[in-house]
């Protein structure tokens, strides 16, 4: 499985971006995709995941500004994020598994698979 990440970018507080995350291989209309970030000098954070059955999860932070969605026809997931803060900056990610339990969906180090990485840059 091969994730590539794009969308990431610069906006200004209270703009908006949509980030997307296309998989290659596997059978993505079972897996699990989740988006994490991580700022500079701190731990790499869970922002949201949507499951097979389009159940949706997300932070407690970005409840309410982003949303999750998957199209399994195209094998990508996205992440619509408005009203962005400056403490939304940071290199976003996006994980998938095929076999991941609920309790673990939070969890960065139960996810097989990663994406490169795009910067999401949130200042005025």
């Amino acid at each position: 499985v091969q994730l590539q990440a794009s969308g990431g970018g610069f906006v200004q507080p209270g703009g908006s971006l949509r980030l997307s995350c296309a998989a290659t291989g596997g059978t993505f209309s079972r897996a699990t995709i989740a988006w994490f970030r991580q700022a500079p000098g701190k731990e790499r954070e869970f922002v949201a995941a949507i499951r097979s059955s389009r159940h949706t999860y997300y932070a407690n932070n970005v409840q309410g500004r982003f949303t999750i969605s998957r199209d399994n026809a195209q094998n990508t997931v996205f992440l619509q994020m408005n009203n962005l803060k400056a403490a939304d900056t940071a290199v976003y990610y996006c994980a998938l598994d095929h076999n991941l339990i609920l309790s673990s969906i939070r969890q960065a180090g139960e996810y097989d698979y990663w994406g490169q990485g795009t910067q999401v840059t949130v200042s005025s």
